[in-house]
C-alpha cells in the first residue's frame, strides 16, 4: 500500500542576477516515486540534486508548483489538512540543534504532544517510550546541550517519535556527526523501521547508509536518476560515476577488479561480502 504518492512533481527557486534579469532554477524536475508503509527508503544524491527539496514535500513543509503530492490519499496542497499531514510524517532536520528547545531532554521529546493537546498522562508514556526506542531513557533528565551529536540527533528522533507518526522522513541526519555518532542514528533508524513498522525515507549521500534501505532513489539535477534495490542500483557503476557519483567502498573495489578482467560474478555491498568475494577470488 502506497503511503506517499509524488506525482509529475516540479519546484523551481527565484534568484535575479547581477542585472536583474529573473532566473527559475527547478530544483525539482517532473519527478514521480512512491513509498510503501512499512518501507525503509534511501533518497540519494550529491548537493543540490534536489534531495532536500523533495523531503520538505513530504510534510508539505513545500508545497509542489507544478504536479502534486499524496499522504496517505491527502492531497499535501489541500491547507485544512497540512496539520493532518504533519502529524502523520515527521521531519528530522541535519542539525538537531535546530530542533532542541528545552533545556532537560524529557521536556524536549514531551513538546511535540503537548502541542498536540495529548493529555499529560499519555505524555509521560510517549517521552518514556521515545527515548526507549532510541536508547536514551538514561539520559532523560540531562540537559540536550551536553550531550555529543550522535545523542543529541537520537533525542530529536525521539522528540518525533513521541509524536507518533506514521513515517519520520530523515534530511541527512548524520551529515555533521563522527562515525560513532552515525552509527548510533542509524541503529535507532533500523530499529524503529523493523521493530516499530514506522515508514522511514532517509535523505543521504553516504553510500554506506543507503545501502541499509529496503530501495534506493538516487537522484541528479532534479530529477529520479534511477531506482531500484540497493544491490541493483549499486551495481550501475557507470552510471553512477558518470553523474560524479560514489559507490560503496565495497562495490568500487569489486568494480576496478572487474575492469581488470577479475571475474566478479556478483558485486558486494559491505566489508563482509567484500571479504567474501576476496576469499573466493584468491582460493
Amino acid at each position: 500500500m502506497e503511503f506517499i504518492t509524488a506525482e509529475n512533481v516540479i519546484f523551481y527557486y527565484e534568484n535575479d542576477d547581477e542585472q536583474q534579469n529573473l532566473i527559475i532554477k527547478n530544483a525539482i524536475d517532473d519527478v514521480s516515486l512512491e513509498v510503501k508503509k512499512g518501507e525503509f527508503v534511501a533518497l540519494l544524491g550529491h548537493n543540490g540534486c534536489g534531495k532536500s527539496t523533495m523531503a520538505k514535500h513530504f510534510n508539505a513543509m513545500l508545497l509542489p508548483q507544478g504536479g502534486n503530492i499524496y499522504v496517505d490519499g491527502i492531497d499535501t496542497k489541500t491547507e485544512e489538512k497540512t496539520f493532518d499531514i504533519r502529524k502523520q510524517v515527521g521531519l528530522v532536520l541535519q542539525n538537531p540543534d535546530n530542533q532542541l528547545v528545552a533545556s532537560i531532554v524529557e521536556e524536549d521529546v514531551a513538546f511535540g504532544p503537548e502541542n498536540l493537546g495529548v493529555p499529560p498522562q499519555e505524555i509521560r508514556e510517549r517521552v518514556d517510550n521515545a527515548l526507549k526506542a532510541v536508547d536514551m531513557y538514561e539520559y532523560r533528565k540531562h540537559a540536550p546541550y551536553k550531550l555529543s551529536g550522535g545523542q543529541k540527533q537520537r533525542i530529536a528522533i525521539a522528540g518525533i517519535i513521541a509524536m507518533e507518526p506514521d513515517c519520520i522522513v530523515l534530511d541527512e541526519p548524520t551529515a555533521m556527526l563522527d562515525p560513532k555518532g552515525r552509527d548510533e542514528v542509524l541503529k535507532a533508524i533500523q530499529k524503529l523501521n523493523k521493530e516499530n513498522n514506522i515508514t522511514i525515507i532517509l535523505i543521504t549521500h553516504y553510500m554506506d547508509e543507503a545501502v541499509l534501505a529496503d530501495r534506493v532513489i538516487v537522484m541528479d539535477k532534479g530529477k529520479i536518476l534511477t531506482q531500484g534495490v540497493p544491490r541493483e542500483v549499486f551495481s550501475q557503476v557507470h552510471l553512477l560515476k558518470k553523474h560524479r557519483l560514489d559507490v560503496p567502498q565495497a562495490t568500487e573495489l569489486a568494480y576496478k577488479l572487474k575492469c581488470s578482467g577479475v571475474k566478479i560474478d556478483k558485486m558486494p555491498l559491505t566489508d563482509e561480502e567484500c571479504v567474501e568475494m576476496l576469499e573466493g577470488i584468491l582460493k
